[in-house]
C-alpha cells in the first residue's frame, strides 16, 4: 500500500511539473507584468530573425525584483509527422 501512494504522488508531481513547462507567448514585453525566478515568457514581437523568438527570462533577484535577460531562440512550431 505504501508503494502505491508514493507511486501516485510521483505521477502527480510530474504531471504538475509538465504542465509548468510550457512556455507563455505575448505579442509585447510590456505584457509581461509579474516575471517570476526562472520563468520563461516568449514575446513575438519581430524583433527576432525568422524562425527565431525572443525568449525573456527572470534570471535573478536584486532589490527591486526579478531581473529580466532576453535572448532570440529557435521558434517550435507544431509537431508534424
Amino acid at each position: 500500500m505504501p508503494f502505491r501512494r508514493a507511486a501516485c504522488l510521483s505521477v502527480l508531481i510530474s504531471a504538475a511539473l509538465v504542465t509548468t513547462a510550457h512556455a507563455v507567448t505575448v505579442g509585447r514585453e510590456q505584457d509581461i507584468v509579474d516575471l517570476k525566478l526562472g520563468q520563461r515568457v516568449q514575446v513575438d514581437d519581430g524583433t527576432c530573425p525568422a524562425g527565431q523568438v525572443k525568449e525573456v527570462r527572470g534570471t535573478k533577484m536584486t532589490d527591486k525584483g526579478v531581473a529580466r535577460t532576453s535572448a532570440c531562440v529557435p521558434r517550435y512550431g507544431p509537431k508534424t509527422k
